[in-house]
């Protein structure tokens, strides 16, 4: 991206560090202040159209901002601000938090399978969110996914994949063929992308994809090329989910290639709770310590060593020492003790009273 720390861009978004193909651009919106990340969409000519990049940039701001006004506002999703065009770039602001991109932690490997759940659970409370207020996400990657410093995962992205949607559309025309040329070109054969139908069934399509992704370090279908991607994808044909563990059930039932056959975003992030309740806890200190062997039949347990230098503990008293055997509770209370002496003397006074009165009598 064409951007330095402290150039202005679309009008209002200052740059204030070097961009990361990772997270986009950091920036600053001038008439707020808030912190954002900007990602640029690059407006070519039409190859088909002949138009020009600048003409798509008003629509694109429109259909942005339309996308940006209708979309819901969730701890789990990523706010989308704006976007503007600026030459040949359409610049899409996103609110900024601290995290890392989910791409760059599956650089590790695979992770484990209540580790996924917590992050499919994020991720389905958000497309819950989105669903309700009538859009679809369509942007469900590991680069729009961001893990906080809590980790706590987040869904950005949905402005951006708006307008990429928007301007294949504007590219390709009235044209089928023409649309998925340029699809092609943009997207490339990223799995989660290529949902065989329309609206939320897409969204909790591609969660699945993204799953299986991250329970096994691989997408589910042939991603080296787009039509043996599309042809896998159309017959429902996704490698063996065996990798997935105890995710393996549901992410079969998100793959489905019947939409109505697919659980919706509510019914995973319940099934993927539910999942959580069972799942063990870790060691507050690791592993824990391998068990003493058994003392052998016969022989006294080894005595412990003392540390060097260290004083020996002192031992209670026992009972012949003067203590009271354990478990034994004195048989009369120190609170008692004085009023029955107060009492016992009352009684010797009167007994030594009628006493002398007998003998006088």
């Amino acid at each position: 991206m064409r951007t330095a720390p402290g150039q202005v861009v679309a009008g209002r978004y200052r740059v204030t560090d070097r961009p990361d193909d990772e997270v986009g651009v950091p920036a600053v919106d001038g008439p707020s202040g808030a912190r954002v990340r900007l990602f640029a969409l690059e407006l070519p000519e039409s190859p088909v159209l002949g138009g020009t990049a600048p003409a798509y940039g008003p629509h694109l701001t429109a259909r942005v901002a339309q996308v940006a006004a209708a979309a819901p506002t969730h701890p789990r999703l990523l706010r989308g601000l704006a976007a503007g065009p600026e030459g040949e770039l359409l610049w899409v602001a996103e609110e900024s938090v601290a995290g890392a991109p989910l791409e760059r932690l599956m650089g590790d490997g695979p992770l484990s399978p209540y580790r996924v759940a917590e992050i499919g659970a994020d991720l389905a409370g958000a497309l819950r969110a989105v669903h309700g207020t009538g859009l679809t996400h369509g942007n469900v990657t590991a680069r729009t996914v961001l893990i906080c410093e809590d980790g706590a995962a987040m869904l950005g992205g949905l402005l951006l994949g708006a307008a990429e949607e928007e301007l294949c559309a504007a590219l390709g025309g009235e044209v089928p063929r023409r649309v998925y040329e340029t699809r092609a070109l943009m997207l490339g054969p990223l799995a989660e992308r290529w949902a065989i139908d329309a609206g939320a069934p897409a969204d909790t399509w591609a969660l699945g994809v993204l799953l299986y992704r991250l329970l096994t370090g691989h997408g589910p279908y042939p991603e080296h090329d787009l039509p043996t991607l599309l042809a896998a994808v159309r017959d429902g044909r996704h490698h063996p989910a065996e990798g997935c563990g105890p995710l393996r059930s549901l992410v079969e039932r998100l793959l489905r290639p019947d939409a109505a056959a697919r659980p919706d975003a509510f019914a995973v992030q319940q099934e993927l709770r539910e999942l959580l309740v069972f799942a063990p806890e870790p060691y507050p200190d690791g592993p824990p310590a391998p068990p003493m062997p058994a003392p052998r039949t016969g022989s006294a347990p080894p005595a412990a060593r003392r540390p060097r230098g260290a004083r020996p503990k002192k031992r209670p008293p026992t009972a012949r020492q003067g203590a009271a055997p354990a478990g034994r509770p004195p048989r009369i209370p120190a609170r008692l003790l004085g009023p029955l002496v107060v009492v016992a003397v009352l009684v010797l006074m009167v007994a030594a009273l009628a006493g002398i009165v007998l003998v006088a009598g």
